[in-house]
């Protein structure tokens, strides 16, 4: 069985008006579900299109690398997480 990985993704949205980078934590098998889940994500919540998105970097990183507190809850657990 395969085990659950923290990905860390940076990249940067371009639209016409507007142009932001990005850093997100996601949890995937493989970092092209990790990916795809950024463009569902991303695209959804600031109505972006998948050519406005452009992934720079994907990096597979350690549970007590993550910096979003959800991400290290569901990986390390309530107690251990809490620091």
């Amino acid at each position: 069985m395969s085990e659950v990985k923290i990905f860390r993704i940076m990249g940067k949205i371009t639209k016409p008006n507007f142009q932001t980078d990005f850093r997100k934590e996601i949890r995937a098998l493989k970092p092209e579900q990790a990916v795809e889940r950024i463009y569902r994500e991303i695209g959804s919540k600031h109505r972006v299109k998948r050519f406005q998105i452009r992934i720079l970097k994907v990096e597979e990183i350690s549970a007590d690398e993550a910096t979003d507190i959800t991400v290290r809850k569901l990986t390390m657990g309530e107690k251990e997480s809490v620091k």
